[in-house]
């Protein structure tokens, strides 16, 4: 995908913010000294057998591209992809659940684009609104950062588990709940904070989106892989080889700029790459905003979430796992 948006012409304006150079979540155009507009789009096709909880899910994903900017979501777009001959009460059921995801984050679902296609696919345009001045890119990380992931990661492996049957009930309701979560509570945990970067993390995997932030703001990040929170199930189903085919495209590209620590754990090769649906924001921020970000987090929040690492000076390579 790298390799085809280098191809596309550059498009740069004095009101756009942020756009393709940096890789970030989503789009953002200076409407005036007040007012920024956040641009994204995300859709997929079915991570879980319930159109219902696709729908949120998907929508789920769709929206937190708003909330790692910093952003409020205002309007959403349905996007969908649906077979010619499959039941239509399927559809209105994911496109429920999307409008419920979308109504729940308090935005307005005011419309949408369908096409026939040969498997369902559904996401959401998403339209929020932001201060010019408090835009969260991913490009602004600072030496001595701390690192703060939101959500548990191992949705790609546990979903291929879903997929093969070889997880129990009680565990695949847990990563429907951690994908269906909105990042709401944890960006607006970070109002009135000092924040420098800010990313979600979805199918690059911790590594990829973390290389991202290292990357485009000249530092290297280290990463403490037994802080990092898990789904349960999460290494052993990798250990059973339950591993998504993008967790190896991740690994193609991004092993690079990655350095593992001998004493890592030889499976975490594959959890790290683990491309997620709908996962949790990566905060960087300094130390002295941690304590209480964390406590702002905890309120009224039952997924787990923890300090992972921290930005040091510019290295060898970009990510540094021990």
């Amino acid at each position: 995908m790298t390799q085809v948006l280098s191809q596309l012409p550059k498009f740069s304006s004095d009101r756009l913010i942020v756009g393709l150079d940096v890789s970030d979540d989503a789009a953002v155009y200076k409407l005036n000294d007040e007012q920024a507009i956040i641009q994204t789009l995300d859709f997929f096709t079915p991570v879980v057998d319930d159109p219902y909880m696709f729908g949120q899910i998907a929508a789920a994903n769709a929206l937190s591209d708003v909330y790692a900017m910093g952003g409020e979501p205002l309007i959403a777009l349905n996007i969908v992809g649906f077979p010619k001959g499959l039941d239509p009460n399927i559809l209105a059921e994911i496109l429920k659940g999307g409008a419920d995801k979308v109504k729940e984050a308090g935005a307005l679902l005011v419309g949408g684009h369908s096409v026939e296609d040969e498997e369902p696919k559904y996401g959401l345009s998403v339209t929020g609104l932001v201060h010019p001045d408090k835009v969260r890119a991913n490009a602004h990380a600072k030496i001595g950062d701390v690192l703060i992931l939101t959500k548990p990661i191992g949705s790609g492996i546990l979903n291929t588990a879903v997929k093969n049957e070889k997880i129990s009930k009680e565990d695949t309701n847990e990563v429907i709940k951690v994908m269906a979560t909105l990042n709401k509570h944890a960006a607006e945990a970070l109002e009135g904070l000092n924040v420098n970067a800010v990313t979600d993390i979805t199918g690059f995997g911790i590594i990829g989106h973390s290389h991202e932030v290292a990357s485009h703001s000249g530092v290297s990040i280290v990463i403490d892989h037994k802080s990092i929170p898990l789904m349960t199930g999460t290494i052993e189903k990798a250990k059973l080889k339950l591993v998504p085919g993008g967790t190896f495209k991740n690994i193609g590209y991004y092993k690079q700029f990655v350095v593992f620590d001998e004493s890592v754990e030889a499976i975490f090769d594959k959890i790290l790459y683990d491309p997620q649906t709908s996962g949790g924001l990566l905060v960087s921020m300094p130390k002295e905003s941690v304590e209480e970000y964390l406590q702002k987090l905890a309120v009224n929040y039952d997924l787990p979430f923890a300090v992972i690492g921290e930005v040091v000076e510019k290295r060898e390579k970009d990510i540094y796992i021990i």
